[in-house]
């Protein structure tokens, strides 16, 4: 039987494997290419180009976010129990109390965004506030805490700067290709080969990438279920949590696809996360409630 320990190694054994598998996918796409075009600079100065982009994007993320959703911050005296419930949390989980904003809409959700625990904010929409029971509401305040203390946007910003290469390499590719390359390429027979699979792989790679940064997006929510139930002792509260999130078919207004990974479920959506066939599923950013409620009531 699951049990909430389990299911943290389970997921962070996952989570190795896909940064691991992404590791080694791009270091045998840039090899692929810088062969077939004997240019052996564009590897490295993709990665340079993109971590520098990722980096300002991770210093300012959390503004940017707040910005877009329009949240604004509320103090201890404009809603003393949910400041109580994250202090508490925050107690057991050794965190710092992360800054709470909240969202003026009706759809229930909420988000965690900061570069670190020290830098973190937990964001609220009123309609989650509303609808929830506190058990409920400490069940998603514990889940989102879970995020800041795995630094999972951390994570998730090294895995942006990882898409970014890929995604230049390729460019970088089909561009040089179709100009012709370097005289120094290899020749012959080896040299069509290496081409025409670079030129296959600059199409595919951006796709492949974007589907591994997904699935991590999806396996880090499961980690964060697991964790918050830890924190809490109380797997239920999130679980039914999440069931009531999606019960309620009201997309959020200020989400969007940039912003969408971040919330613990997907605000684009009606919330309720039934599976739709392996394939389809390759392309969600969190994992199918459904599931997500049935990990929680096995633990």
């Amino acid at each position: 039987m699951a049990t909430t320990y389990t299911e943290i190694s389970s997921n962070k054994r996952r989570t190795v494997s896909l940064i691991l598998g992404f590791l080694v996918f791009i270091i045998a796409l840039g090899w692929i290419f810088s062969r077939a075009l004997g240019m052996y600079w564009i590897f490295p100065a993709a990665i340079i180009f993109a971590s520098v982009q990722a980096l300002v994007s991770y210093w300012y993320s959390d503004k940017v976010t707040l910005a877009v959703s329009g949240a604004k911050p509320i103090s201890r005296e404009e809603n003393v129990a949910l400041f109580r419930i994250i202090e508490n949390l925050c107690i057991t989980a050794g965190l710092p109390t992360p800054r709470i904003y909240i969202i003026n809409d009706p759809a229930p959700n909420a988000f965690a965004t900061g570069r670190d625990p020290q830098h973190a904010v937990i964001c609220f929409t009123t309609g989650i506030l509303d609808k929830l029971e506190k058990p409920e509401l400490e069940g998603v305040a514990a889940h989102e805490l879970s995020h800041i203390g795995n630094y999972d946007i951390r994570l998730m910003t090294v895995i942006v700067i990882l898409v970014g290469v890929v995604a230049l390499v390729s460019d970088w590719f089909l561009r040089i290709s179709f100009f012709g390359g370097d005289d120094n390429r290899d020749s012959g027979q080896l040299g069509l080969i290496l081409m025409i699979v670079g030129i296959v792989l600059a199409i595919l790679a951006p796709i492949f990438a974007i589907i591994l940064q997904l699935a991590l997006s999806r396996n880090r929510e499961y980690l964060a279920d697991s964790s918050g139930a830890l924190l809490t002792r109380y797997p239920e509260g999130l679980a039914l949590a999440l069931e009531k999130i999606s019960a309620d078919t009201r997309p959020l207004k200020a989400a969007n696809k940039a912003t969408a990974h971040l919330y613990i479920t997907n605000p684009l959506t009606d919330h309720k996360g039934t599976s739709r066939g392996w394939f389809a599923g390759l392309f969600d950013t969190h994992p199918p409630i459904e599931e997500r409620i049935k990990r929680l009531r096995e633990m």
